[in-house]
């Protein structure tokens, strides 16, 4: 099952988060912060699948399947019970979609655009 959906910039600024259990506001910043310096920390040659364990919401199961695209970094937060090529294929297919939606699709396309991007994301 798919926990949460984020996408951060380089600098940690959430531009998109998505979860899909009920957080308290505080908690939810506390997860995005979390996530952000286990995914920033990454160089670009390792996996892009972390075990989380039960460091960020909890679960022992938890994976972080996440890409990086220029300024972005796109993550989900994911159950055991997911696969990481599927997830890593979900990646691909949402940003051709912004592609295709906003040619070449850029951090202020994500800004400016929420209603457009969170439609897609549904």
């Amino acid at each position: 099952m798919i926990e949460a959906v984020l996408i951060f910039n380089l600098h940690g600024t959430p531009r998109l988060s998505k979860f899909y259990r009920h957080y308290s506001e505080q908690k939810q910043q506390q997860i995005i912060r979390q996530v952000y310096q286990i995914v920033a920390k990454r160089g670009e040659a390792v996996c892009n699948f972390i075990e989380a364990g039960d460091t960020i919401l909890g679960d022992k199961s938890l994976k972080i399947i996440y890409r990086h695209y220029a300024t972005l970094y796109i993550v989900f937060c994911v159950d055991s019970s997911e696969s990481e090529l599927a997830i890593l294929d979900l990646i691909q297919v949402f940003v051709e979609i912004l592609d295709k939606c906003f040619r070449n699709v850029c951090e202020l396309d994500l800004i400016f655009h929420v209603d457009k991007v969170t439609c897609i994301r549904c």
